[in-house]
């Protein structure tokens, strides 16, 4: 790291530290009263406890803030911003998710394509991006575990974690009804039982609607609210038996339909030579020759055992079998016609060709087994230890279509098939030094292997077929961490951490517009951090805080687009971020509640030089212009991620009032997302501005379990660009207009 770099980085930690000191020498101020925060429980080390114990930057997102970013049909992007260190994107609709975590991520849009950020849901780590969008529904928290978390959950995990723990069958019955109403006919209808059959057998059962109208007009075809709508429903099934007093066996059925509409590319919505949506970006209208939408099916089976061998060792046995089933087809060019039939042929703007393909998977399956005792005997030495081994295939498919024909006719076509097979070792143990220090440690082994094959049966342009080709890649990596925490006093702690993560080796063919078959290397992470956790004022306020530095050696890069519009993958020698996050939540009175967060990301390749194609859309790339063989690159080091804004800011606040045997609130929440640069290179128009987002709700809960409100999202009405292509125009998608709702709801 670089002397600048250095200071910065100390800087941080400093600011830091002292936001941590001076509330905690205030810890003895008078006045609390009887109102505590919640304690928060993680299951962040496969064990529950409280997240103030647990060496790990962790934010957890449950209860009223949830149910509030997800109001109006949101899909699971509404945590983009909305925790500190993480965006979330996609440029394939509600169906494929990309999440960064530190900076680190992928903006690789192919349907096999390995993603740095694991999605986790209720034990289980979904890995192929079709998976990772299941709705967000009757769970108990979503946890982010930043940084790599390698040693005890699954496989590719240099940049961190997203867990999705459902509501679990218990003792009680209990449940929930929501039903909201919205604007374009926005319908979301979510609920919740469960119930005790008997002494050995409990259930529970859960399932969420989702609804929305097209709005957007086609202006080329005169179709008014053509598109933008969505129809989406998935459902769990839970079944908790105790044949005996030591034994638990939990079975999770659970699947989702989506029949909605593909991303919305809009031609030249970006004028050269600047930033952001043209002055005459019109929201309502867009101008498609080709054809858009998109079908989604996935179901699956989780079935966990726990088993207590004794009074301080305890079996568990996790068993996960997903499929999944996507087809997508979109207008990519955005406009209509192209400039080769003449003025008057084509727009809006200037679209050089048309292009217009679709991407399947047409088969997916994804098995996984987990085995891990855990020890525990209540003295200074807790441990676990197991073995994972997970198993993959999936059969894509890619079209391409002579939009300007009759019919619009398939005019090219590929098949790829990937098999992935990896199994991992890991244990961990932690050790209670002293009543105020604990050290704690882990490994993991891990074999991965993959065996790609494509070829071509359609070339597009005259370019004939390709026969397949296979491709093996494989590596085995060994992860670690090492940690230390001290606990100053009861509602002080402090904590350091050191960690290894890797994300195996990727390999990726799109043979309907290339003939190359092209891979990197594994890609590891090295990374420190150190932080403080507090509980202050008598349990009325949470404050947390950190700061981190990582390198990540090989790091895997993706061109995506470009002026071949191809997809590539290859390694940069070295890159770096390093900043800071910082959580509170804090009562500042009985009726008056705040949460707040804060990141800072800084992050850069550091390669000496590491060339990227530039845009074939006519943008303006600030990088310097490298000639190789007649052919003009851009050396990207020293340029930072793509989606990875240095800033990233969130804050909620809620007040009520006693009324009528309940409570009067309002809650507003906000998040910031600061300047973002979408491709590997720099240009002018290829990036958005910070902005921020915000919602309202009022309304009213009853002691009673009754309750009703309505809702604002996108309370500005704030339009941005959210992502772009960049091999055919200016290009862009943009993010949700501004929509209202009202919501019933019962909990019993």
């Amino acid at each position: 790291m670089s002397l600048k770099s250095s200071l910065k980085f100390t800087s941080a930690a400093m600011i830091i530290a002292g936001l941590a000191a001076a509330p905690a020498m205030a810890q003895t101020a008078e006045g609390a009263d009887a109102r505590r925060l919640d304690p928060v429980v993680t299951t962040a080390q496969r064990v529950e406890q409280d997240a103030q114990d647990v060496p790990i930057s962790i934010t957890t997102v449950s209860d009223e803030k949830l149910d509030n970013i997800k109001a109006g049909g949101a899909d699971i992007r509404f945590l983009s911003a909305r925790v500190p260190s993480v965006i979330a994107e996609s440029s394939f609709g509600r169906a494929f998710p990309r999440f960064y975590i530190r900076g680190i991520g992928n903006t690789d849009f192919d349907l096999n394509s390995s993603q740095p950020v694991s999605l986790v849901y209720d034990d289980v780590p979904y890995e192929n991006p079709i998976l990772k969008g299941y709705p967000v529904f009757d769970v108990e928290a979503v946890e982010v575990l930043r940084g790599p978390q390698g040693t005890l959950f699954g496989r590719n995990t240099p940049g961190g974690i997203i867990k999705f723990d459902s509501v679990k069958p218990g003792e009680d019955t209990n449940g929930y009804v929501r039903a909201s109403y919205g604007e374009y006919n926005t319908v979301e209808l979510e609920g919740a039982v469960g119930f005790r059959v008997n002494d050995q057998l409990a259930l529970r059962f859960s399932g969420l609607v989702q609804q929305r109208d097209d709005f957007v007009d086609n202006a080329f075809t005169g179709e008014n609210d053509a598109f933008e709508g969505f129809e989406e429903s998935a459902a769990r099934v839970q079944a908790l038996w105790s044949p005996l007093p030591t034994t638990d066996v939990l079975i999770n059925l659970h699947g989702r339909t989506n029949d909605s509409d593909a991303r919305l590319f809009r031609a030249n919505i970006i004028d050269a030579g600047s930033r952001g949506l043209s002055s005459s970006f019109d929201f309502d209208t867009v101008f498609f020759d080709g054809q858009n939408g998109l079908e989604q099916d996935a179901s699956g089976l989780t079935l966990r055992v726990d088993h207590e061998l004794s009074e301080t060792l305890d079996f568990t046995y996790v068993y996960g079998y997903e499929t999944a089933e996507v087809s997508s087809r979109g207008d990519i060019d955005g406009g209509f016609g192209a400039a080769f039939l003449g003025a008057g042929n084509f727009g809006p703007g200037f679209i050089p060709f048309p292009s217009e393909s679709a991407g399947g998977v047409d088969d997916l399956r994804q098995v996984t087994h987990e085995a891990r005792l855990a020890y525990d005997d209540g003295g200074p030495l807790r441990a676990q230890a197991g073995i994972f081994l997970f198993d993959e295939k999936v059969n894509i498919s890619s079209f391409s279509f002579d939009t300007l024909a009759p019919g619009q006719p398939v005019n090219g076509a590929a098949q790829r098939n990937q098999d992935t097979d990896s199994t991992g070792i890991f244990a961990s143990v932690a050790y209670d030094v002293s009543d105020k220090v604990t050290l704690a440690g882990g490994l993991r082994f891990t074999d991965e292997e993959k065996e790609f094959t494509a070829g071509r049966s359609i070339g597009p342009f005259g370019s004939g077929a390709l026969a397949p080709r296979t491709e093996v890649v494989g590596d085995d990596q060994i992860s670690w961490d090492l940690s230390a925490t001290y606990k100053q006093s009861e509602d002080v702690s402090y904590y350091a951490k050191i960690a290894r993560g890797f994300r195996g080796p990727s390999v990726q063919g799109r043979l309907v517009f290339g003939n190359d078959i092209s891979s990197a290397d594994s890609e590891t992470v090295l990374s420190y951090e150190a932080g403080v956790k507090s509980e202050l004022y008598d349990n009325r306020v949470r404050a947390n805080a950190n700061v981190f530095l990582y390198t990540l050696e090989d790091q895997q890069l993706t061109i995506v687009g470009g002026l071949n519009n191809t997809v590539a993958l290859f390694n940069a020698d070295e890159s770096e971020g390093y900043g800071f996050e910082a959580d509170i939540e804090a009562l500042l009175t009985d009726n008056f509640v705040v949460t707040g967060g804060l990141s800072y990301n800084k992050t850069e390749i550091k390669d000496d030089v590491l060339l990227s194609p530039g845009c074939g859309a006519g943008c303006t790339v600030l990088d310097p212009a490298v000639t190789v063989d007649g052919a003009t690159f851009f050396n990207i080091s020293g340029n930072s991620f793509p989606n990875a804004p240095e800033w990233i800011a969130n804050f909620t606040a809620r007040y009520g009032v006693p009324f009528r045997d309940g409570e009067l609130y309002v809650f507003t929440d906000w998040a910031f997302k600061g300047e973002t640069n979408f491709f590997l290179y720099e240009s002018v128009e290829f990036g958005e501005d910070g902005y921020w987002l915000g919602g309202l709700r009022a309304g009213w809960e009853g002691d009673n379990g009754l309750a009703v409100s309505a809702f604002v999202r996108n309370l500005t009405d704030e339009l941005v660009l959210e992502g772009a292509i960049d091999f055919n125009n200016l290009t862009g998608f943009v993010n949700e207009p501004r929509t209202w709702g009202i919501e019933l709801g019962y909990t019993f």
